[in-house]
């Protein structure tokens, strides 16, 4: 898969994956991690896994005990260290995994830390330069879903699918 870097923020993020790849690969955990192959400030190479679907044409939280089957040996050693000695964020998400051939969890999106998130992503959100996600009805197609919502004084409720970028 090719990331393609939008923002800084994006190559930092992609650094992060390639660092934290590198370092759990040592320690033979690698396998529940998208191997990071190539960064640079406009792109990342990693490899491709399968997303996991939509329900309800958002995201969703990946409980353990809820998603026992998709869940590989060693997930909550690796969510442990990816969270402690990383400083991961939002690893929870639905949308920061994929599916291994054997129909596992893969994280594949894991390199927003905390102190990335709340010193440099935050702000620039509520500046409504990044979008933040809001559960809301679209104004367009009347479903509720996940809405990019670009800082308080957004107005535009519409989903992605009716317009909104």
């Amino acid at each position: 898969m090719i990331k393609v870097h939008l923002h800084p923020i994006g190559y930092k993020q992609s650094k992060k994956e390639f660092e934290i790849y590198t370092s759990m690969a040592d320690k033979g955990l690698e396998t529940l991690l998208a191997q990071s192959y190539y960064v640079d400030k406009f792109i990342s190479i990693q490899k491709y896994y399968k997303p996991l679907e939509l329900k309800n044409n958002q995201s969703y939280e990946v409980k353990v005990e809820e998603y026992r089957h998709l869940i590989p040996n060693l997930f909550e050693e690796v969510l442990e260290v990816l969270d402690k000695k990383f400083d991961c964020f939002d690893l929870v998400d639905s949308s920061n995994y994929g599916l291994n051939n054997d129909g596992k969890l893969v994280f594949t999106d894991y390199g927003m830390t905390k102190s990335l998130y709340e010193k440099e992503w935050v702000p620039l959100a509520e500046e409504g330069i990044f979008p933040q996600i809001h559960y809301d009805f679209c104004s367009d197609c009347g479903i509720e879903k996940e809405l990019r919502m670009y800082g308080d004084n957004d107005i535009d409720k519409r989903c992605y699918v009716c317009g909104k970028e």
